[in-house]
């Protein structure tokens, strides 16, 4: 069942929360996101904290990370499953399944029962919860919005994430000061148990895209055929590539290190630090909220994430907390223009009825970070993080500049709600 879009509003602060306004699904939607991004950030301060504090190795903590971040690679799978099966029934039965594994880390926890290995096998369970959820999550919100409003609701949804970003690392990172980390995982367990409830009267939404009768691998192979075909879907997932190659493994995995070893920050500095970088990206979400259906998407896509790169090199080399402070929060105000558009454009750019597999192959360019983390893990061990961070951003910048060069059509795209595929 298809939600209609509210109308249509001017650009501006007043406009930002249009989507939410007369759209009771999408607020349930945005809540459950909400919650279920809390739950996200409060576990990955813990966990990556309790994985330095029983190994003091980057590369441990990169393992830790990779496989967390290992079911991405299942995003093709998990695309699939948005395309042919209930989208609202999927997400029900990911985030129950993530519940269930992040309850049983903190109850290990709780009992003084978690080893490193069992930490990485219960970082593997947690990523089989959350990877399968997010192209449904996504194609889900087109469904409920429409294409008018899709580009606000995407910026509110990552203000969602940015919210959450403040608070649940400040508070993963106050708990593990105030009470241990076993408390911690338990208020993230909780957060998905609301998430899974605000779901719960979508059952009528998340119609099926086809596929119907179809064997997997070859909704998988067709996929591929029609989204390879189109030159700015293809585009925008090598940016997508690009930088969960380059700079999310590091944001994933070595934020305890920066903190313990260049900044002397504690459990607590390390959230106040990730807070910063959530009061970024909320501000960064909420100007593009309020720009509405704006021109020219495609630029700000590959020059806000270009000045991401740039903001990444110069963190990588502060040597005090209060610059790391500062330049951590133009990290996260920047990397809006990346988390915001890269999936408002795939959708545009793309057909209805591969949706859910063009948000699956966008999962699957998310899922290289824990190969990624692993091998700038092993580069960090002999030549420490802030070389290694500041290669990789420049290796980013370099990248996004020769895509610009070569696909010129990514920079002009984004007129309004119009869906402008190229092939």
């Amino acid at each position: 069942m298809t939600r209609l879009s509210p109308p249509e509003r001017r650009p501006g602060l007043s406009g930002a929360l249009s989507s939410l306004r007369g759209n009771r699904p999408f607020r349930l939607l945005w809540f459950s996101n909400l919650f279920y991004f809390g739950g996200v950030w409060t576990q990955t301060l813990v966990l990556g904290w309790l994985a330095y504090e029983l190994t003091h190795s980057e590369l441990l903590v990169a393992v830790y990370t990779a496989a967390r971040l290992a079911p991405l690679l299942l995003g093709p799978v998990a695309g699939v499953l948005a395309d042919r099966f209930n989208r609202v029934r999927v997400l029900l039965a990911a985030c129950g399944w993530a519940t269930f594994a992040v309850g049983t880390v903190a109850a290990l926890t709780t009992l003084d029962l978690l080893p490193y290995w069992a930490l990485v096998l219960g970082g593997l369970a947690i990523g089989l919860g959350q990877a399968p959820s997010q192209p449904a999550r996504m194609a889900l919100v087109l469904e409920l919005v429409g294409p008018r409003n899709l580009s606000n609701a995407n910026a509110l949804n990552s203000m969602a994430l940015n919210m959450t970003q403040v608070i649940g690392p400040a508070l993963g990172g106050a708990m593990i000061a105030a009470v241990g980390a076993p408390a911690a995982l338990w208020i993230s367990t909780a957060w998905y148990v609301c998430s899974f409830l605000l779901i719960l009267p979508l059952r009528r939404y998340g119609a099926v895209a086809g596929g119907v009768g179809e064997s997997v691998l070859g909704m998988v192979a067709g996929g591929l055929r029609i989204v390879g075909r189109n030159r700015l879907a293809v585009s925008i997932l090598m940016v997508t590539l690009a930088a969960n190659t380059l700079l999310w493994p590091v944001f994933q995995s070595f934020m305890p290190v920066f903190a313990e070893e260049s900044l002397n920050l504690d459990a607590a500095g390390l959230g106040a630090l990730l807070t910063c970088a959530g009061l970024g990206g909320l501000v960064g979400s909420l100007v593009i909220a309020s720009l509405g259906d704006f021109r020219f998407k495609g630029a700000l896509f590959l020059v806000g994430t270009s000045a991401w790169g740039v903001c990444w090199g110069l963190f990588s080399l502060a040597d005090s907390a209060p610059v790391a402070f500062a330049l951590m929060a133009l990290v996260g105000m920047s990397s809006a223009a990346f988390g915001v558009l890269q999936t408002t454009l795939l959708l545009m750019t793309t057909e209805p009825a591969v949706h859910g597999r063009a948000l699956g192959l966008q999962e699957l360019a998310i899922g290289v970070m824990p190969v990624a983390a692993l091998v700038l893990g092993a580069i960090a061990e002999h030549a420490g993080v802030s070389l290694t961070t500041l290669g990789a951003s420049v290796l980013l910048v370099l990248t996004l500049g020769l895509l610009m060069i070569r696909v010129p059509e990514l920079l002009r795209f984004g007129t309004g709600a119009t869906r402008e595929a190229t092939s």
